[in-house]
């Protein structure tokens, strides 16, 4: 009889995630037909079907449901007893899963990087792009072990550690650059250029931008801060960016920059993670490394 391993529950919670054999096998660093294998000797091991194969879609079974549930707190506390073997290493060793928002990535993730393995060499970082809401769900599920985003997110489970603060510039057509700088009252009646929904940086300049007065045709969304500064480089209307993307996205393009001069808004920068994670003491050592970095520019 074929023995039930850490294996089979990896293989299955990453079919389960991707609800697609082929992503899954990708996301498992093997082949599909493999992956096929270990989901079949599971439905041997646990008696019954763990998915239906649909032409286009992929269901877990209530038995999948069931298994998913118990899978996961198994694997959780698997990676747990890990951690407390690596916050036992000195120095810092192992993996670091490291998420981070995307507008914060492009600007500050390299720094993040150089600093961490300067100061921990035997430390495999792995970084992942995506947005707030996604980045919180994965550090409770334990399939990250930190992340990187504007503060605060205000959720029990986790604990949160300030790095900065910074503010956000206004970004609007060259030929404006003589104008008086706009208050926050005074934006909404302008072509307000923000990033698409899902974005926390989106949630944060409507907050700033008085805009209840806003109607939705004076609003276009973007996909990233690149589109939308190079959007306000053709006239198409004015934006906000924080403070250090400045130097990165307006390097090529034909705008003027200016802060606000009463009030300017802004976000608190900092690092969220389990209160349960057993790298709690190594990570707020993390914390003051990037801490010190950011201000060292």
């Amino acid at each position: 009889m074929i023995a039930l391993t850490l294996k089979h529950l990896r293989y299955f919670e990453a079919l389960a995630t991707h609800r697609h054999f082929g992503r899954a096998a990708e996301a498992c660093a093997i082949s599909q037909p493999a992956l096929s294998l270990q989901i079949k000797e599971l439905e041997g091991i646990m008696g019954g079907a763990l998915v239906e194969r649909a032409a286009r879609e992929l269901r877990l079974t209530s038995l999948g449901e069931d298994l998913l549930t118990r899978s996961q707190g198994i694997l959780q506390q698997v990676d747990d007893l890990g951690a407390i073997v690596r916050s036992r290493s000195a120095p810092f060793s192992g993996r670091l899963r490291i998420g981070v928002i995307p507008t914060i990535a492009p600007y500050f993730l390299p720094t993040v990087i150089k600093a961490l393995s300067a100061q921990f060499p035997d430390l495999t970082l792995e970084p992942k792009e995506t947005i707030t809401q996604t980045l919180v769900t994965e550090i409770i599920a334990s399939k990250l072990d930190v992340a990187i985003v504007a503060l605060p997110i205000s959720e029990p489970s986790l604990r949160e550690f300030a790095l900065f603060d910074e503010q956000f510039l206004l970004v609007r057509p060259v030929g404006d650059a003589a104008l008086p700088v706009p208050n926050a009252a005074a934006i909404p009646q302008m072509q307000l250029l923000l990033l698409e929904e899902g974005h926390c940086f989106r949630d944060q300049a409507l907050s700033f931008c008085s805009t209840s007065g806003v109607r939705r045709r004076q609003i276009m969304e973007g996909s990233s801060l690149s589109t939308l500064v190079q959007m306000v480089s053709a006239g198409i209307g004015v934006t906000l960016i924080p403070e250090m993307a400045r130097a990165f996205e307006t390097r090529s393009a034909h705008v003027s920059v200016v802060a606000f001069d009463e009030s300017p808004p802004g976000r608190t920068v900092g690092m969220i993670w389990r209160k349960t994670n057993p790298l709690g003491k190594d990570l707020l050592e993390v914390g003051a490394i990037i801490r010190k970095a950011a201000e060292t520019g």
